[in-house]
């Protein structure tokens, strides 16, 4: 019993009595308790800590009861609520059946007749609602219960209770009213009146999905989703599933109209189109109204560009106010002619003249380049081979970098590297007062001098509040204090923190945050895609005021907290725009020579493709949205999700018996699971270490290897079915992406020299023996070929292979097989972005869709002078 659990027990054992947790959503934990007085079982919903604080006892128990007279055979009723020791808790009747939510995850869609019937049943609950003065405000499936096969909407009133006694400071509780996939466009432009033809929107959004299996606008964002709910028209059912009956095609499209006024107008009506008995505006793309979806994007024009609505913590932006003329200059140029880049890691000098980047050269091998503004040059910095971050001295003339996972120093134009620390990862930074800060792996905040001497700890990661990392960090003026991430699972958990180099002490900055940069007097971080800013004290280490949105579609990676803009301390902005540098994959067969045939029916956001032993799936990552994993079966040309985690899932791994999978899922470390393929639970292997990255099972089922650090660090081996692990070689690190041979004997296995430079190599799993070399200028990513016969590897875009003697170790001489532009997959180095058949004829390729142009750098001279205009005093 958790100490929550107890002291809600304790303060409410006079009336119920708590027995377990059933689940917990946006702004409440449900509880399964028994009423003592009337022998019943009940649902007790405490409402958050956070959100009880902001509306108040007495506030809450008033608006609440207006809701408690509602009484309708489809209508969950209100039983009882109240406060109690600090907790705000409503109770209603506790029904043993399913959500509508949990209904679609597990059949995607429903029947026409039976998503109709749940519909028309939910209306009914609308319209007795909407009659007695209530409108519901979050009509979504998770507030939809179903129980003896029929409707019951739960949460009645709930919405506007909170909202009303919160008396408009919702944002204060870092909690939103709305699920956005279902929210009606006066909804996400934050109108102030919501009438009942907004529930009639909703609605029309859930029997969306219950037919065609999606809601009628998705998107990688909430803001993207808001955007879409403005903006754009859904397809009509009819184009989904031609099975739609023309009457429900048109009662749903005349449901999701943009203007209230075109909608039904009473949940009645939209009813009564559901059977036909209601006249309905037959709606097709090619029919409608140009004027009025001018007027949507008229209206998305004022508040866009930026995030809309006042949403929530997971970085659903505010209403956004439209930006006065600053007297910026803007610059655009691309950094041509590489390969690619990567618009994450990016620096500026604190004169707001030279920029510094990362790019990937045709070879695979990641550089740094430098460009300064006034000059058309672009040059590569000697000496930061591998690197992948960079930070300047506050005068500008000297670099910090980020190697794999060394943190060296060298002149800003390039030349010999002095290492500062060798174990670090994920940002850097060089403080006013001459000191490194860096994050080092698994283990919280460091600083060291940059003259070099002993490292000094800033914070400790704390597992038990599901700490992940702390990363991104950046010291302030006055060399006593920095900020960074304290980055958490799930993202949105994440928050900016301060702390004060002498004591240690830390102070949260804000909430729901990540990626924060110092520019004079304001606070700059991003809530998914958003920049946001806000007045700062630096001195104080406190926020003045309330943070607003700055600038929209700005690259980021969610998993590393890592996002596209470096600002300098004269007030220069550089940036990168997110809708540029998603390049969607193809995931392709090529044989031999590298001729190409496409392998899945249409492009994605594709990684880690990986072969199951029968030959007939695919398991996939798709980082875009939710990194989750993904199966095609090759037989019947059919995808569908495999994972649906609150963490992300990668790194599949097939079982021999082609039934299941072992993956990664970030909980908030990295932990294995096995997950069957038919979509029964999920099963957590447990193994002791922290993090763990796997990448092959033995072919009798019983072993497992996996990583303890996606970067390299010990393989390990473990029994699947439990038992002690052993480390493969315990006299090496930097080790991973290992392959057991066919008959069992051998690992093939990459591992990083002192160059930082990984190479391929074989070694007996029982340890005898030493290493065999197989790659002989760089290599990674093995795998096995011809029944052990042959070893293919990566080296940066070309794919090459030797032979193998399976009874002396010895690999033969490497022979380039052929290449192709960026077959990374997910971007990175430390996962197969490849995979290959037993017989080593054909491969399976992730590889980007072609695009004209390249992705743009964005830099704003000036940039500090228009955030004078945007963000409050």
């Amino acid at each position: 019993m958790t100490a929550v659990h107890a002291r809600l027990s304790a303060a409410l054992a006079d009336r119920y009595r708590i027995e377990r947790e059933l689940g917990q959503g946006g702004m409440a934990t449900v509880y399964l308790a028994e009423d003592l007085k009337h022998k019943r079982k009940v649902a007790v919903k405490v409402l958050k800590p956070e959100l009880a604080a902001v509306l108040g006892a007495e506030r809450f128990v008033v608006e609440i009861t207006t809701t408690a007279a509602l009484q309708h055979p489809h209508i969950l009723p209100l039983f009882d609520s109240g406060a109690a020791d600090g907790f705000l808790f409503y109770v209603m009747p506790f029904i043993d059946g399913e959500t509508l939510r949990a209904k679609l995850d597990r059949e995607t869609q429903l029947g026409v007749d039976e998503s109709v019937r749940i519909a028309r049943e939910v209306l009914d609950a609308l319209h007795y609602a909407h009659e007695h003065g209530i409108v519901h405000r979050d009509v979504k499936p998770e507030n939809i219960l179903l129980h003896g096969g029929h409707a019951m909407v739960a949460d009645f009133g709930i919405a506007l209770a909170v909202s009303a006694a919160a008396g408009g400071r919702m944002t204060e509780t870092g909690l939103s009213l709305g699920t956005p996939h279902y929210m009606s466009p006066e909804q996400a432009t934050a109108e102030k009146e919501i009438t009942a033809r907004s529930d009639v929107y909703s609605l029309g959004s859930v029997l969306y999905e219950m037919l065609t299996g999606d809601p009628p606008h998705t998107g990688s964002s909430a803001q993207q989703i808001i955007m879409k709910i403005i903006t754009d028209t859904p397809r009509p059912v009819t184009e989904l599933r031609k099975s739609v009956p023309e009457q429900v095609a048109a009662a749903v499209a005349q449901a999701l109209e943009k203007l209230p006024a075109d909608r039904f107008a009473s949940a009645a009506d939209f009813a009564a189109a559901l059977d036909g008995r209601f006249a309905t505006r037959r709606v097709a793309e090619t029919a409608r109204a140009p004027g009025r979806d001018r007027q949507w994007r008229r209206i998305a024009m004022v508040v866009g560009g930026v995030a809309i609505a006042s949403l929530a913590l997971a970085g659903w932006a505010l209403a956004s106010r439209r930006a006065g003329s600053g007297a910026d200059e803007r610059v655009e140029f691309a950094f041509r002619p590489f390969t690619s880049t990567t618009s994450t890691n990016v620096a500026i000098s604190p004169d707001g003249r030279k920029i510094v980047q990362a790019i990937t050269d045709s070879s695979g091998k990641s550089w740094l380049v430098m460009r300064e503004l006034g000059s058309e040059s672009i040059a590569r910095i000697p000496g930061t081979e591998g690197a992948e971050f960079a930070a300047f001295s506050p005068k500008g003339d000297w670099l910090a970098i980020l190697v794999e996972n060394s943190v060296r120093k060298l002149p800003a134009a390039g030349g010999p590297t002095t290492e500062l620390s060798n174990d670090a990862r994920y940002g850097i930074d060089w403080g006013p007062d001459g000191s490194v800060l860096y994050t080092k792996r698994e283990d919280g905040l460091w600083r060291v001098d940059a003259a070099g001497g002993e490292p000094q700890r800033l914070t400790t990661i704390d597992r038990t509040r599901r700490e992940f990392q702390h990363w991104q960090p950046q010291a302030l003026p006055g060399g006593r204090a920095a900020i960074f991430n304290n980055f958490s699972t799930p993202l949105s958990r994440s928050r900016i923190e301060a702390v004060e180099y002498a004591s240690g002490k830390r102070t949260v900055l804000v909430e729901g945050a990540f990626f924060a940069r110092y520019l004079p007097g304001y606070l700059l971080f991003m809530r998914e895609h958003a920049l946001f800013a806000v007045r700062f004290d630096p001195a104080g280490l406190r926020v003045l005021g309330t943070p607003v949105p700055v600038l929209e579609d700005v690259s980021a990676t969610f998993t590393h907290g890592l996002a596209g803009y470096a600002v300098s301390s004269n007030g220069t902005l550089v940036w990168f725009k997110e809708s540029e540098g998603r390049v969607p994959r193809r995931v392709v067969w090529a044989d031999r020579t590298g001729a190409e045939q496409d392998a899945l029916p249409e492009p994605g956001m594709w990684a880690e493709p990986r072969i199951s032993p029968d030959g007939r799936w695919i398991a996939l990552t798709r980082i875009d949205p939710g990194w989750q994993l993904w199966l095609f079966d090759l037989q019947r040309r059919f995808l569908a999700q495999l994972t649906r985690s609150d963490g992300v899932s990668f790194d599949a791994v097939w079982m021999p018996d082609s039934k299941s999978i072992i993956h990664s899922v970030e909980t908030p470390v990295y932990d294995l699971h096995r997950s069957p393929i038919d979509g029964s639970p999920a099963e957590t292997l447990r193994v002791s270490t922290n993090d763990k990255f796997p990448s092959s099972v033995s072919r009798d089922g019983r072993t497992l290897v996996y990583a303890e650090d996606s970067s390299g660090g010990r393989l390990l081996l473990a029994p699947i079915s439990g038992g002690a692990l052993t480390v493969f070689d315990a006299r090496s690190s930097g080790q991973r992406n290992a392959d057991f041979s066919p008959d069992g004997r051998w690992l093939a296995y990459e591992e990083e020299g002192a160059n930082r430079r990984a190479e391929v190599y074989v070694r007996a799993i029982d340890g005898k023996g030493g290493r065999h070399q197989v790659s002989n200028d760089g290599g990674g990513q093995p795998r096995w070929t011809r029944g052990g016969r042959e070893i293919v590897y990566r080296q940066g875009d070309a794919l090459l292979s030797t032979s193998f003697n399976l009874a002396t170790g010895e690999a033969g001489t490497p022979q380039l097989l052929f290449r192709k532009r960026d077959i990374r997959g997910a971007g990175e180095e430390s996962s197969h972005g490849y995979d290959v058949t037993p017989d080593g004829s054909r491969f399976l390729l992730v590889t980007p869709v072609i695009q004209s142009g390249a992705a743009q750098t964005r830099v704003v001279i000036n940039w500090a002078e228009s955030l004078k205009l945007k963000v409050p005093r």
